[in-house]
């Protein structure tokens, strides 16, 4: 197993930021005297046993990694001096030219984890700006202990993450609560309605992973079945169910591009 050294988030007391911490600790991919967490204003009522700090400064001098898990709003407020050190960011819409220009360092990596992490159901790409095989292994080590992990060799993919895999549970929600909505219209009473809904969504994802199918394989078994699911499936798409999905995912994605300055 890679040794790691020690790593700091900044942003530790956030939903991701938190949520990372707990898998590397609850996997023991790193021991709690190797994690330092910062905090801003309220230190968080943890269990993990690891180092907190309000001094983001003292973090990165005492690091060998430092990620960046704040809200792309905080991070004209970070001021770090990290030369030598790998910096991982997780904010959405930064770019890496950014981090590097203000960090100071060129060991930089952009990573997108999902919500999933903390259950160790998550998919994170990342895409690092150099060619460095230890620091690609270091990414993986760490966002492994959350779920599966691509890298992606054009930053501009990790933008569009942030609209598709970024957005965790909430297009299949969304998906789940259409459904809900039209059994709804035809008179179903709403309890019933959503606990059909949501048990469809929550069997999806099992049925799928245990298949061995790819999800345009399982489509295509059941428009090629020629069955009631397949006449709900074709008439969807000649309602431009899958332009929606598209023009959802492209509006989601230039919102990331605009959430910093330097693009």
């Amino acid at each position: 197993m890679m040794d790691l050294g020690k790593v700091g988030l900044i942003g530790g007391a956030g939903w991701l930021g938190g949520a990372i911490a707990a898998r590397l600790i609850e996997t023991g991919r790193l021991t709690p005297d190797r994690l330092i967490c910062s905090y801003r204003r309220t230190r968080p009522d943890d269990d993990l046993g690891c180092a907190w700090t309000t001094d983001n400064v003292a973090l990165a001098g005492a690091a060998d990694t430092i990620m960046l898990c704040v809200r792309p709003d905080d991070w004209p407020t970070i001021r770090i001096e990290a030369a030598d050190k790998l910096v991982i960011s997780v904010m959405a819409g930064v770019p890496l030219k950014q981090i590097a220009a203000r960090t100071k360092s060129r060991r930089v990596a952009r990573a997108l984890p999902n919500a999933a992490v903390g259950i160790g159901f998550g998919y994170t790409p990342y895409h690092l700006a150099s060619e460095d095989a230890s620091d690609a292994a270091r990414i993986e080590a760490i966002f492994k202990c959350g779920g599966l992990v691509d890298r992606v060799l054009d930053e501009d993919h990790i933008d569009y993450f942030t609209a598709m895999s970024g957005s965790g549970a909430a297009f299949p929600a969304l998906l789940t609560d259409a459904l809900a909505a039209a059994a709804i219209k035809h008179g179903i009473p709403e309890t019933i309605a959503h606990r059909a809904a949501q048990q469809v969504l929550i069997a999806a994802g099992r049925l799928q992973e245990t298949s061995g199918d790819s999800v345009s394989q399982t489509v295509q078994s059941f428009i090629d079945y020629e069955g009631t699911t397949a006449a709900g499936i074709l008439a969807m798409r000649r309602n431009g169910f899958d332009e929606i999905v598209d023009r959802g995912l492209w509006v989601a994605y230039r919102k990331a591009l605009s959430m910093s300055s330097g693009r």
